[in-house]
């Protein structure tokens, strides 16, 4: 599998664990800063890998390399134009949360991978996670019963030194706030435990301590899904002193499950009628993570090969990441109107924010 990279920020590193793990043929690396390309490739012990090649434009790297897969990791507000560039030249392409910043781009590369016949999978790799993994297999057996409700819980902190390190960040344009950049692997989960039909969505989102940002650093939300059930998010990055939690709560008729940890890497409840000795050893479940984005990338990466080689759907396809994304927007319409918003969604972006706060 001939893989490149586009962008060498603070996720980038993921990316490439992620792709010598399942022994990738690493092609070349691009971005606008060729400091940033070193830098992630000495973490892994590659900066003197000459067949590496180095790009700061994708557009030369695409014309000059052979390339199966790319992934995608730039700021927010370009992984649509570049996806659909890659897309057109024929490149499977793997693209970081969120896939696009507004509904209409999300649908231009689902129709054109799917008239183009290349695979598309967003970084949702929290899917992957252990304690997910479990919770889904548990739900899929249909352990819970009917569905209740559920909630997501993302309490982390981003200091000043977070923004001034990568100045997009914080905007409308290129990225959104805490609910688009940190909350929307856990809007990801919440959604699709909870049967991805949603009916309605009524958000609430603030800047309490960010002034210097345009977009919110809090947001709460409920959300009605069409089988009954019903759910809240609360997403903020104003939790002191450093991150606290980013806990999944799924409660049915015959149980409850609690996914704890920084990430919901962790099973902190875990109680079903009828009980089984698997359960037993899913009580207290704890997966080691080195950071916050846990270790779902190299799984997703191994799906998306798999996926190319069978040519079937990537586990987590465009069209999981189109939904995550319309939820968070769902949301940011609430705040701007005032108003319950019903899906589907499709007219609005990120843009549509811009004076909020």
């Amino acid at each position: 599998m001939k893989y490149a990279l586009i962008g060498c920020g603070r996720i980038s590193t993921n990316h490439v664990q992620a792709a010598v793990s399942n022994n990738f043929e690493f092609v070349a690396v691009c971005d606008l800063i060729p400091e940033h390309m070193e830098d992630v490739l000495m973490k892994h012990g590659l900066e003197n890998d000459t067949t590496i090649r180095r790009y700061t434009d994708y557009k030369n790297m695409i014309e000059e390399n052979d390339i199966d897969l790319i992934s995608i990791a730039t700021e927010s507000g370009l992984h649509a134009d570049i996806a659909l560039y890659c897309i057109e030249h024929g490149i499977h392409v793997t693209i970081e949360k969120p896939m696009a910043m507004c509904m209409q781009d999300a649908e231009k590369i689902i129709n054109l991978s799917k008239k183009r016949g290349v695979k598309v999978a967003a970084c949702h790799q929290n899917r992957f996670n252990i304690a997910v993994q479990k919770m889904r297999e548990a739900l899929e057996s249909n352990r819970f019963g009917k569905l209740s409700h559920g909630s997501i819980h993302v309490r982390w902190n981003r200091n000043k030194n977070y923004y001034t390190q990568a100045p997009w960040r914080g905007t409308w344009k290129q990225d959104g706030g805490a609910l688009m950049n940190q909350c929307i692997h856990g809007i990801d989960l919440l959604r699709w435990m909870l049967g991805d039909e949603v009916e309605s969505v009524y958000g609430v989102t603030r800047q309490q301590f960010h002034d210097y940002l345009e977009a919110e650093d809090v947001g709460l939300a409920v959300i009605k899904f069409k089988n009954g059930a019903i759910a809240t998010i609360e997403g903020t990055t104003n939790v002191y002193p450093k991150n606290l939690e980013e806990t999944l709560y799924l409660f049915g008729e015959n149980g409850t499950v609690k996914l704890g940890g920084k990430s919901t890497n962790n099973i902190d409840v875990w109680e079903f009628s009828k009980e089984t000795k698997e359960d037993m050893k899913n009580k207290g479940l704890q997966e080691a993570t080195s950071n916050v984005y846990g270790n779902g990338h190299t799984s997703l990466f191994s799906d998306m090969m798999e996926a190319i080689r069978d040519d079937r759907d990537p586990y987590v396809d465009a069209e999981a990441g189109m939904r995550a994304l319309e939820m968070v927007l769902a949301i940011y319409k609430s705040q701007r109107t005032g108003e319950v918003v019903h899906l589907p969604l499709k007219d609005f972006s990120s843009v549509d924010m811009i004076g909020e706060f």
